[in-house]
């Protein structure tokens, strides 16, 4: 399979994904980098490409179940089949703002031993911890088939400062 088309700084990447299965392989790739106390937090548009993301994510991370849109359970729990840590996969959609309808999820509690990915987190999570991964999906909406979506990852904090996410474009 052909890399994505990149333009990346250390902190941040900006990625060209042309089909579903380029994202689930960013989200395999992306897994490679992750491990235990990460929070990676996704936005996009609905049909983005972010549960797609993630179910590469789960595979590269060699989790236990599979990895679908948890919008209406808002989060699963993804053991893993290895020594690995488990992903939680929450879906913030259909919460308010703030942490506080997000305590009892107990992500707090979660996130030192597990990879959390939060759906639609923006304004909801970033008070967890200062260290996080944004990814922003981008595709183009209304009447389209087009199947491009531009992808932006930054990582913020020190747990990222010497991640280098230009791998993901290799």
């Amino acid at each position: 399979m052909e890399a994505p088309a990149a333009r990346h700084s250390q902190a941040e990447i900006e990625l060209t994904v042309t089909s579903p299965g380029q994202m689930g392989e960013l989200g395999r790739r992306l897994a490679k980098l992750l491990r235990a106390g990460d929070l990676v937090m996704l936005s996009g548009e609905l049909g983005a490409g972010k549960t797609t993301l993630t179910r590469g994510l789960g595979e590269g991370l060699g989790v236990r179940g599979a990895v679908t849109s948890p919008t209406f359970v808002i989060a699963r729990v993804h053991p893993s089949l290895g020594g690995g840590p488990p992903l939680v996969h929450v879906d913030a959609y259909r919460l308010g703002g703030g942490l506080d309808e997000m305590e009892d999820l107990d992500l707090d509690v979660s996130l030192p031993e597990s990879v959390i990915v939060v759906e639609w987190g923006e304004g909801k999570v970033e008070e967890l911890t200062d260290d996080r991964l944004m990814v922003r999906i981008h595709r183009a909406v209304g009447d389209t088939t087009d199947e491009v979506r531009h992808v932006t990852l930054a990582g913020l904090g020190e747990r990222w400062d010497s991640v280098d996410l230009g791998v993901l474009s290799a």
